[in-house]
């Protein structure tokens, strides 16, 4: 794959990870608005577990960019 496509491909994945992330927040903010406090700690942990990998696809992105 050539660099360009690669850092594209990561950029993409990095959206897509944040996106989800934003997901599980709204998720959890909703539960805590219902009072599912359960339902929010477990939409919180998925939203963490996102960011975590946004995170890593965003800083293997923006390296790739900068080659």
């Amino acid at each position: 794959m050539s660099n360009t496509n690669e850092a594209s491909g990561l950029h993409k994945q990095a959206a897509t990870d944040h996106e989800a992330a934003a997901k599980h927040h709204l998720k959890a903010a909703e539960c805590h608005d219902q009072n599912k406090l359960g339902d929010a700690k477990s939409s919180s942990k998925s939203a963490m577990d996102c960011c975590n990998q946004a995170q890593k696809h965003s800083t293997t992105a923006c390296a790739s960019s900068a080659k």
